[in-house]
């Protein structure tokens, strides 16, 4: 049985409680699949490394529910617990997307995670509000966050218990001095720039092992749910990608700090699908392999900036190969990366210029949530009439038109976008998806699950290479 760790909102210490837990029971042997509600890698990324196997994300708008079922069901029967960590507040999302009706989709208990900041009896008005809003949500235990001290701890505990009946089986103390997790804009920073990666590990499960109950947590993970997962229809394996007949097509993959955010998934079924992956980094490599495609997913190259603009080999040596014919598909980071410069805090880098655009980053974000996107004209990889699900989530714009001709944007007009986005922001006046020949650049990050014809698309594009540069048309092109 899985357990869901979920909390009020944002910032309410599920996630510590989660990586603590992960990385706790891991240290005792105990196989443990980590998994993440929502679109979201770098959450993904701390549980992986605290839990040593990949985290996977659950998502039922982006993936569909027996997607959704499948993809636990796969990865949950090979450890001994599985540990879901929630996004925002128990309650909340799109269209019945919570972490609450994930907990009832696979019949999970919950460890409501509650920050008694400033408070006592109301944390338990705040449990009961829980229990009401859906009683058939069970929440089996709650873990106190941000504790102050043995009497606070002893009032808030005892409203909750005596209120709910539920039991309090952790009390994190106030962690002062401590910045175990720093965030950055799009949340945590990602363990692969974290200097103290695996340390942080160690005090978490260190945390929880001193402040929590691990052996009551681990037997309700362990116990059966309320109703256990609903039945599927489907096998595991009528529901994977399949190899696909034809050669096997070698795929370049930007792999460093600068360019983390890939779903495991997504590189399991393009390896599924033909392809052999072969990691580049877009920050130490001189120049592109010898690839049929290259995949460049999202990441955080603003913040590396100064490092892959100084490295003007490899983006020599992308711009040629764009030129030259050679599919690109890149997402977010990526499209950043193709663009012909970047502005961060006040500095300017040049990058490839592969594509005929500027970005710029802001202090607020530019685009944030789901996606739902319509291919309604040609590009490399999708059929029109191709509808996409996704998410979102950056900083970064496209730099509009200087009208003086002095700025470094171009007119939205001279923009080939193959996307018309009914759901969410894209790159201007609702379009998205950046075609230029072979190459194609998005915000948008998809996911392997929601949407199984993008890898066999990207392979069968690798096959064709640069020889065919006639783009997608109708769905049966």
């Amino acid at each position: 049985m899985p357990l869901v760790v979920a909390g009020a909102g944002g910032d309410s210490g599920k996630t510590l409680v989660s990586l603590g837990l992960a990385a706790a029971w891991h240290q005792d042997g105990v196989e443990v699949q980590p998994f993440k509600k929502g679109p979201d890698y770098i959450d993904a990324a701390w549980l992986t490394r605290a839990a040593g196997r990949p985290a996977r994300n659950l998502d039922e708008w982006i993936m569909g529910a027996e997607a959704v079922r499948q993809s636990f069901a796969r990865h949950a029967a090979t450890a001994d617990v599985s540990l879901i960590e929630g996004n925002r507040g128990l309650f909340d999302g799109l269209d019945g997307t919570s972490t609450a009706a994930l907990a009832k989709l696979l019949g999970a208990p919950v460890l409501l995670v509650v920050d008694v900041t400033k408070t006592t009896r109301t944390a338990a008005a705040f449990v009961v509000g829980c229990q009401a809003l859906d009683p058939t949500v069970q929440i089996a235990g709650v873990v106190l966050n941000r504790v102050g001290g043995p009497r606070h701890l002893f009032e808030a505990r005892s409203a909750i218990e005596a209120a709910t009946g539920v039991p309090v089986l952790g009390a994190i103390p106030k962690l002062a001095g401590e910045n175990l997790l720093p965030n950055r804009h799009l949340g945590l920073v990602p363990p692969e720039e974290h200097d103290r990666m695996g340390e942080v590990a160690q005090r978490l499960g260190a945390v929880l092992r001193e402040h929590a109950d691990l052996d009551a947590i681990l037997e309700i993970a362990r116990l059966p749910g309320t109703s256990g997962p609903p039945e599927s229809g489907a096998s595991v394996e009528e529901t994977s990608i399949g190899t696909a007949a034809g050669r096997r097509v070698k795929v370049g993959l930007f792999s460093d700090s600068a360019f983390t955010f890939y779903y495991p998934e997504n590189l399991e079924a393009l390896r599924e699908a033909g392809a052999d992956l072969v990691p580049v980094s877009a920050l130490e490599d001189e120049r592109l392999p010898d690839v049929d495609l290259l995949y460049i997913g999202g990441g955080f190259p603003e913040t590396h900036a100064p490092a892959l603009s100084k490295n003007r080999s490899m983006l020599r040596s992308v711009r040629v190969a764009a030129r030259d014919g050679l599919p690109i598909y890149a997402e977010c980071g990526g499209l950043i990366y193709l663009s012909r410069s970047v502005l961060h805090e006040g500095r300017r880098f040049d990058l490839s210029g592969v594509l005929d655009v500027d970005v710029e980053v802001s202090r607020r974000p530019q685009g944030h949530g789901y996606v739902e996107a319509v291919a309604d004209r040609d590009n490399p990889f999708f059929p029109r009439g191709t509808v996409l699900r996704g998410h979102e989530f950056h900083y970064s714009r496209i730099a509009p038109a200087d009208p003086d001709g002095a700025g470094s944007g171009v007119d939205s007009s001279e923009w080939d976008l193959a996307l018309d986005v009914r759901r969410g922001t894209g790159s201007r006046f609702g379009r998205d998806g950046l075609v230029a020949g072979n190459v194609y650049a998005s915000w948008i990050h998809l996911h392997a699950l929601g949407t199984p014809s993008w890898a066999p698309a990207l392979v069968e594009r690798a096959r064709i290479g640069a020889s065919g540069q006639t783009p997608c048309g109708s769905p049966t092109a």
